[in-house]
Formats: C-alpha cells, sequence, structure tokens
C-alpha cells in the first residue's frame, strides 16, 4: 500500500491519564478523537467531550464510561491497549481481509468495509474536515480547506490494488484533487463524460469512480460506484452527507441518479 499514513493514528507514545507525567497533548487529543467518535456509535456511553490536549476531568470520566462500557478495568488510564479499543475501526478498515475475485469486486468490497467502521470527522480546533479518519485518508492532512473526497477514493482503490500486488499510482498520480484525476482521465482517454455516460450506460462498471462536473474540466466531488441500475448508480462516497454534499462529515453509501446530474466516470479497467 502506498497510503499508510493511518498505521501512525493506531498508536500513541506513551500511557495517558490524568496528571500523567508522560501525557502528550497530539497523543491526548487522538484519545479525545476517539471517544467522541465511540459516542456517535454509542450516544449513552458517556464518552463524548471537549477535544483540546487536556486530559481533564471530563476526559478521565469519558475514558472510565469507555472502560466500563467495554468491560475492560476501570482506572482511567489509556495504555496502548486501552488505545487498541478506541482505534479499533480504522484498524479494520484498512486491514481486514477483504474478498473478490477481482479488482473491481475488491474496490467495491473495501469500500463496504470501511462503511461499515463507521469513518467521520470531526471538529478540532474550530476546524472541519478534522480527526483520525481524515488524517488517515489524507496522508496526515486536516482542517477546513482539506477536501478529503479523493482521499477516501484514493485509499480504496490503493487498499484494494494492493491485494493483487499491484501500485495503483500506474492508473493515477497521488492526489487530494478531483481536477487532477478529471484531467488524468482525459489524458488516458479513461474518462466518460456525463453525455455518454447517460446514452450508452453499458460503459459503467462497478469499481470506477465517479466525479461530479461544475463545468468542463472542473470536478469538485467523487465516489466510489458500487453498483448500476437503470438511471442510478449506487455509491460510496467519503466528505459527504445526506443531501449528497461535496463538502459532509462521513463516508455514506448514496443513490445518484447519473442521468439528471453531469457525473462523469473515471475507469478503473487499466489497472483491472
Amino acid at each position: 500500500m502506498q497510503k499508510t499514513f493511518y498505521k501512525k493514528e493506531l498508536v500513541i507514545k506513551a500511557p495517558q491519564q490524568r496528571r500523567g507525567t508522560s501525557n502528550n497533548k497530539k497523543d491526548v487529543e487522538k484519545i479525545q478523537s476517539w471517544l467522541n467518535l465511540y459516542s456517535m456509535q454509542h450516544p449513552s456511553s458517556g464518552t463524548a467531550a471537549g477535544i483540546d490536549g487536556d486530559f481533564g476531568p471530563a476526559t478521565e470520566k469519558a475514558v472510565l464510561n469507555f472502560q466500563k462500557a467495554n468491560n475492560v478495568t476501570q482506572n482511567g488510564i489509556v495504555d496502548q491497549k486501552t488505545f487498541d479499543l478506541l482505534v479499533l475501526p480504522l484498524k479494520k478498515a484498512f486491514e481486514d481481509p477483504v474478498q473478490g475475485s477481482n479488482l473491481r469486486e475488491l474496490v467495491v468490497n473495501t469500500a463496504k468495509n470501511h462503511l461499515k467502521n463507521h469513518p467521520f470527522e470531526l471538529v478540532i480546533h474550530n476546524q472541519s474536515n478534522s480527526g483520525p479518519w481524515v488524517r488517515s485518508y489524507m496522508d496526515g492532512n486536516e482542517g477546513s480547506d482539506w477536501f478529503w473526497c479523493m482521499g477516501f477514493v484514493q485509499a480504496i482503490i490503493d487498499q484494494a490494488a494492493s491485494v493483487q500486488g499491484k501500485n495503483f499510482k500506474t492508473l493515477m498520480p497521488l492526489t487530494y484533487s478531483c481536477d487532477t484525476v478529471g484531467t488524468t482521465g482525459l489524458q488516458k482517454k479513461i474518462l466518460t463524460r456525463f453525455q455518454t455516460a447517460r446514452t450508452n450506460p453499458s460503459l459503467l462498471k462497478p469499481g470506477d469512480i465517479f466525479l461530479l462536473q461544475k463545468t468542463t474540466n472542473d470536478w469538485f466531488h467523487t465516489g466510489i460506484v458500487t453498483a448500476i441500475n437503470g438511471d442510478l448508480i449506487e455509491t460510496i462516497e467519503g466528505n459527504t452527507n445526506s443531501d449528497g454534499s461535496h463538502n459532509g462529515n462521513a463516508v455514506m453509501n448514496r443513490i445518484r441518479n447519473y442521468k439528471q446530474s453531469k457525473i462523469d466516470f473515471f475507469s478503473i479497467e487499466a489497472l483491472v
């Protein structure tokens, strides 16, 4: 795999605790981030607290509640073993074995595996597009200006291709830009424009990348095509929401009408 920053999100330098002499602000922020992410899936857990890098009484209580919910020793200390429980969704998304008889199936199943582990962004220091999931997709970058839909797409293609010993960068450059991938598709003649897609749906295949077009050579959102049904495509896409925003906060399974939208399609066939 080329995109391996996620591994840095799986470890802390030392046990973190209230008034701990080895406390590290970045590690405390990681812990606070995962406590908040846990609370989104378990709203009654009492693990939501501020993300400020300070291991104070609120963070300690959130840790105690997390430990209680997971039936482990309740001491308010986050050592690597406890942190492993917190970051398990990220580890499973990037490291669980994915099955598929070909690359297209691997891409779709990899995207589904990420989806079921609930990737979600956070707001940290008043900056959206932040948190461990975003950093993992964006190679350590985060913040309001870092839209992460293409980072998500490339992480999925990279992970799936690596199962077959392939390098996704032979298909496209490492980038966070929809425009770069769209332009690459035009140059390689593997981008199906929306006008053609509407009249020839057989060109669209699961595992391909959709690109929402703003103008002819300007694309602003992307995701993975998982199925084609009549006028509709099913997708898994990052940095979106229920309205299909290009700057939402989650990875979601969505349905889009490609015959009513300007959606171009980047084929992964050359990598297959």
